[in-house]
């Protein structure tokens, strides 16, 4: 099931955690280069106020958990 959860969005944009499949292994976070991914709970988290939106967690992940949706 996915889950936005406290997440950046850009337009219609949302980022999504799946929180069936991510199991923090903190890929994501190495590679922002804002510093705007944390974990919480075992789970990916986007600052909304210092994510750029660049995407560049989305491929790093490695069991594919993030994603986003919209235009």
């Amino acid at each position: 099931m996915s889950t936005a959860i406290i997440m950046g969005e850009r337009l219609n944009v949302t980022f999504l955690v799946d929180e069936d499949t991510c199991f923090g292994c903190g890929a994501c976070i190495a590679l922002c280069p804002k510093n705007a991914l944390s974990l919480s709970n075992r789970l990916a988290v986007v600052q909304q106020d210092e994510c750029t939106h660049c995407e560049y967690c989305i491929p790093s992940c490695p069991v594919f958990a993030l994603s986003i949706e919209g235009d």
